[in-house]
């Protein structure tokens, strides 16, 4: 698939400038596993010494659900690999599942066959629950793992929030305000975060989400992987994240109880489930001391 979106169809609005120079200033990379092709994009160059820093999206997502962390772990002299996980963004579908489990194999081939093993690797939401998968399974890929906003820890009875559908409605200024009312349920606490940038990037990467049946995010399994985990474990979370809501004190515990390497739990101020675009620069200052300890 391309990574040239067409912004000319009826409703969609046009992805920010921030967006258009991070993508020039971008290499494009494929890997390929059992046939699919999976896209990355990169940033920086290796240096001596430090491990290359592989970041994996939330679900409906792609490498945008970082488009406002990148300069700053330039700036820090990091080496970025944002690969749009299979089944979204630009990214073809696992050849099978449907599911977290199902991308594990293909990431570590596309890892492998860009020489990033080891590395440092950090997850948002469906991504951090696929990274700490990725580690259990891969124990020798990952160095350090940084988990953002993760699900799939098992202390929520239910649903906290919920969504509105907007695939069956003809007209796109509908669309868009169920958009934006999605963002305001699930990912940013602050609804004056819910700007136009924010909602193209949503609105194009929910487009592009061909796997919409993924049920993992609702089980245990990264509670079930975290002990299985020999590396050391950061956790950040926006205090305000809507997967958790008032049960934030009982994921705290649930981590310090099942994560033997725990480096920190982390909640940040003043921020919802997309912790890192609300609040970039709370969420870098929480990230750069886990990354160089």
């Amino acid at each position: 698939m391309s990574d040239v979106l067409d912004t000319s169809a009826a409703g969609l609005l046009p992805l920010p400038a921030l967006y258009q120079r991070l993508l020039a200033q971008a290499t494009r990379r494929t890997t390929q596993h059992e046939g699919q092709t999976l896209v990355w994009h990169t940033w920086g160059e290796r240096r001596p010494g430090r491990l290359p820093l592989v970041m994996l999206h939330g679900g409906s997502g792609s490498w945008t659900h970082w488009i406002r962390n990148i300069d700053a772990l330039l700036a820090q002299g990091y080496e970025l690999w944002l690969p749009d996980l299979p089944g979204f963004g630009d990214s073809d579908p696992p050849a099978q599942g449907a599911d977290a489990d199902a991308m594990l194999a293909p990431l570590h081939a596309g890892m492998a066959q860009l020489d990033l093993l080891p590395c440092q690797l950090m997850g948002f939401s469906f991504g951090g629950m696929t990274a700490a998968m990725l580690t259990a399974a891969y124990p020798q890929a990952v160095e350090r793992l940084v988990l953002v906003g993760a699900p799939a820890m098992g202390v929520v009875p239910e649903k906290q929030f919920s969504l509105k559908g907007w695939r069956h409605l003809s007209d796109p200024a509908e669309q868009l305000e169920m958009h934006r009312y999605n963002l305001g349920a699930l990912m940013l606490w602050d609804a004056a975060k819910i700007d136009d940038q924010a909602l193209a990037l949503h609105q194009h990467n929910v487009l592009r989400d061909r796997l919409p049946r993924r049920r993992l995010a609702n089980t245990d399994i990264l509670a079930q992987s975290l002990p299985q985990i020999a590396c050391p474990v950061a956790a950040i979370y926006g205090a305000y994240d809507a997967l958790y809501k008032s049960y934030m004190p009982a994921l705290e515990h649930k981590y310090r109880a099942v994560t033997p390497h725990l480096q920190a739990f982390v909640r940040l101020p003043d921020s919802g489930h997309w912790v890192q675009y609300e609040q970039p620069e709370a969420f870098m200052a929480a990230l750069l001391p886990l990354l160089s300890s």
